[in-house]
């Protein structure tokens, strides 16, 4: 059991009496412990697997206002997203970037009868949107944050101006709309570094991956899924914060409700390696209709390009993965936007999927269930406030919410907000000094810090010390920095340093040797020995191969290619 884990450990053993217990370290958990642990209050997270390891690891990483949503009549959501758009790109300004998006448009007037319908609450599939209901559209998008604009205004391009700027594009698209939302670089990351503020600025509250929470008696019990190890809770008041497993969840906690309150739906992705669509795309994203209604999307990530995704509905919570149908569904929707540019399931690097914890709804298409957020109480000894819906961008407030009602019924005060605090590596960010503070350093390990780190880029230089070594030629990630984020980031599998604290798995560069050497740092600080280590490496092979279209040959394959590759640079130097 690391330091880390220890004490916060030995302080549960110590006092086991909490305000709130919040259970579930997704996004919208963690923000939620977040926020109550500032007001003051104490706090404990937990977590039955890694944090950030279920559906906030699986979304298509936009961060984005909703622009179909306005078409269901929810100005509400889409103001507040907008809002916790801009709040993201201030306050996370080294994760959260601005994302020039494409709309390629066939037709004038197509899909506006549809649109209407669904602003009027008829249901039914879409149609693909004209000229016409775009414009309408990206003209109130644009005025819904004309108090506070921090991205351009939309344009709009007709026909010949559509090809010189998108020679690559389908034919069938005549016009085309330019207008600006966001990504996220390190979802997983952002969602550590809210944990790691917390700890900073609230010790007194407790984050906990790895455990589990069930009733015993008048109380609850925490057991420590790694060791075995249980110790008496006494929480006020519970947080169900599990998304898709909120129902399954509540009743476990003892609470009933009159209907099920949360419903699924599965989304999956890809991430390409394709050179030719990555240019084509000039740093822009592709947002269209399919022809089954369904929005796609496809953009530049880091050196890849991220592709999504499906909407699928599930009626059992489960870890889920790209099936093939919808990997071709996918590279077939992208196949017809840049019909010339090859695009085959070869060039496929990484793929996950998850489910979206949506709310419970009667529509029959997808597309159309509402992507807010609710909450509702369950009556019981202790009282549990289940978090229904949400998305990644609106984590923020949707924690507000929850913490308004906590106060609320425990007499409290706010005594903070969050809508202007930075968030991790966030506080002070300045590329350009940071850069200057690092020209030490060769440049491509200096960005590789910054990137990731942000204003806490310098921390981690100083934690690696002269003897350092690279993991591999083939990543900038180096030795002492996993071992700074195993001793400092909740770290406790190989899965976790592979999928969640660095970026290695989903790049696509993750290799057999890439993770032996992940695996003797682990082993070196976590003090593990040679048959747990075995097992870990085993446990993430397995992981890969099943969730996420990386088998143990192509671990193998990448070694092979890249020695190959430099063997040939060597010759030709």
């Amino acid at each position: 059991m690391p330091d880390q884990r220890k004490t916060d450990w030995q302080a549960l053993g110590q006092d086991g009496a909490f305000d709130v217990v919040v259970v579930g370290g997704g996004v919208n958990g963690i923000g939620t412990y977040r926020e109550l642990a500032l007001q003051g209050l104490r706090v404990l997270l937990v977590e039955r697997g890694d944090f950030a390891s279920g559906c906030s690891a699986a979304p298509s990483r936009m961060i984005h206002g909703g622009l179909r949503y306005l078409e269901n009549g929810e100005f509400d959501l889409v103001r507040e997203s907008l809002q916790e758009r801009d709040a993201l790109l201030r306050n996370a300004p080294h994760m959260v970037r601005p994302l020039p998006t494409l709309i390629p448009i066939a037709s004038v007037c197509s899909g506006l009868f549809n649109s209407a319908a669904s602003f009027l609450g008829v249901g039914g599939k879409p149609k693909p949107r004209g000229a016409v209901p775009i414009r309408l559209g990206l003209a109130l998008y644009d005025w819904l944050t004309r108090h506070r604009r921090l991205m351009p205004r939309h344009s709009f391009a007709g026909p010949a101006t559509t090809r010189a700027m998108w020679p690559e594009l389908t034919p069938k698209a005549r016009f085309s709309a330019i207008y600006h939302d966001a990504w996220i670089g390190y979802p997983e990351r952002l969602c550590i570094e809210m944990l790691r503020d917390v700890a900073r600025d609230a010790p007194g509250s407790i984050a906990l991956n790895y455990t589990e929470i069930t009733p015993e008696g008048e109380g609850f019990s925490l057991r420590d899924v790694l060791s075995g190890a249980c110790l008496p809770i006494r929480p006020k008041l519970i947080v169900n914060a599990t998304g898709a497993w909120l129902d399954e969840t509540a009743r476990s906690l003892g609470g009933v409700a009159q209907a099920r309150m949360v419903e699924g739906t599965k989304g999956s992705h890809l991430i390409l390696d394709n050179p030719a669509l990555f240019a084509a795309l000039r740093g822009h994203m592709a947002y269209f209709e399919n022809e089954d209604g369904r929005v796609c999307i496809f953009f530049p990530f880091h050196d890849r390009v991220l592709a999504g995704s499906t909407d699928i509905r599930v009626t059992t919570p489960g870890r889920v993965a790209c099936e093939g149908e919808e990997r071709d569904y996918i590279l077939g929707a992208l196949q017809g936007i840049f019909p010339e540019i090859p695009v085959r399931a070869d060039q496929i690097v990484f793929s996950y999927s998850g489910i979206r914890p949506l709310p419970q709804s009667d529509q029959d298409f997808t597309g159309r269930i509402s992507r807010g957020h609710d909450l509702r109480e369950l009556p019981g000894a202790v009282p549990q406030l289940c978090m229904i819906g949400g998305k990644w961008t609106t984590f923020r407030a949707f924690a507000e919410q929850v913490t308004d009602a906590v106060l609320t019924r425990l007499g409290r005060a706010r005594q903070v907000g969050t809508l202007t605090r930075a968030i991790g590596g966030g506080a002070g960010f300045d590329a350009e000094t940071l850069r200057a503070e690092l020209s030490h350093l060769p440049p491509t390990r200096a960005e590789h810090l910054v990137s990731r780190y942000g204003s806490a880029a310098g921390t981690v230089a100083r934690a690696c010390t002269g003897k350092d070594r690279p993991l591999s030629p083939a990543t900038a990630y180096s030795r002492d920095e996993i071992a700074h984020l195993i001793r400092s980031e909740y770290v406790q599998h190989l899965s976790d340093l592979a999928l969640r604290r660095t970026d290695l798995a989903i790049s696509g560069i993750l290799s057999a040797e890439i993770i032996a050497s992940l695996a003797e740092v682990l082993a070196q600080v976590g003090k593990l020995t040679e048959a747990q280590i075995t097992q870990q490496i085993s446990e993430l092979e397995q992981e890969l191969a099943r969730f996420h279209g990386v088998t143990a040959e192509t671990l193998t394959t990448r070694d092979t290619q890249r020695r190959a590759k430099c063997g040939s640079v060597r010759k030709h130097a």
